[in-house]
């Protein structure tokens, strides 16, 4: 059975997601930066924890961004292959609702139209888009704004399959180190190991946006994630760089199949807004 459903109600929904991602930190990051604070051991850490977690809190009460850059807009989009949209163009859709929600919202525009020549769009737009076809007759979308504090400082690294799951460790934990205060730590992680140069990538990106304190449904990925995590905070870098116990507060690992030549290994790090929202329509 064919459900329809009009591109408005992409528009609708992409608009609000981008005010409210902005705007308030997600349920789990909330978690995650108080029970940070309650644990730090550094004074100095502590206190950095302490001043922003008011930050957010001040932000929430008084509708103003939880980060002065408000990202450029990362959407996903689940879409049941039993959906029918109609009314329009999905793609056009997707960029006027991230047109109207950083409009409407008065958060900052951050995009240039071309990389080179870098004269800014005045509305955020184009969005970077990823579509997934699915079974059903749902569509599943998650916004992710992402600054590029944090953006710059990912990298990908081609390893050689001789490198191993040590030549893996090295090069999530090196990337963070050298990523050092630039990427207003503390960081989630986001990493993506095995596909291509791109599909790592987007593993990576798509594992900031899993809840954070859950695990890979893979035993050894779990306990990489949990080994890598107590390594980086073993870093000492702490809360914006200046020392602590706190480097980052999650370690999110995605994998996928991968050619018997190669083992790309993606590390897209993120600040600790680490914005993310989703919502099924």
């Amino acid at each position: 059975m064919v459900r329809s459903v009009n591109v408005e109600l992409l528009t609708q929904n992409i608009k609000e997601m981008c005010i409210q991602a902005n705007h308030y930190l997600a349920p789990d990051m909330d978690k995650a930066m108080k029970d940070a604070h309650e644990k730090e051991t550094k004074p100095l850490a502590k206190q950095i924890l302490g001043q922003l977690l008011e930050n957010l809190e001040i932000a929430g009460e008084d509708m103003i961004p939880i980060c002065q850059d408000t990202g450029m807009a990362v959407v996903f989009l689940k879409i049941g292959q039993d959906v029918h949209f109609e009314g329009g163009s999905v793609e056009d859709a997707v960029n006027e609702g991230v047109r109207q929600g950083y409009q409407e919202g008065y958060l900052r525009k951050s995009v240039v139209g071309d990389p080179l020549l870098r004269v800014n769009t005045k509305d955020n737009t184009p969005a970077i888009i990823h579509y997934e076809l699915v079974p059903g007759d749902r569509v599943e979308i998650l916004v992710a704004p992402k600054g590029f504090g944090s953006e710059n400082m990912s990298k990908i690294h081609m390893l050689k399959p001789a490198d191993g799951v040590e030549g893996v460790k090295e090069a999530i934990v090196n990337t963070v180190r050298e990523a050092g205060p630039n990427a207003c730590p503390p960081v989630v992680v986001g990493v993506g190991i095995g596909g291509t140069f791109e599909k790592a990538a987007i593993l990576a990106k798509k594992a900031l946006t899993r809840e954070i304190g859950t695990h890979s449904e893979l035993p050894h990925i779990k306990e990489l994630e949990e080994e890598l995590l107590a390594k980086i905070n073993e870093i000492g870098l702490g809360p914006a760089g200046l020392g602590g116990d706190t480097t980052a507060l999650a370690v999110n690992i995605n994998t996928y199949a991968t050619h018997i030549a190669g083992l790309p290994v993606a590390v897209n790090i993120c600040c600790h807004v680490n914005r993310h929202i989703a919502r099924t329509i």
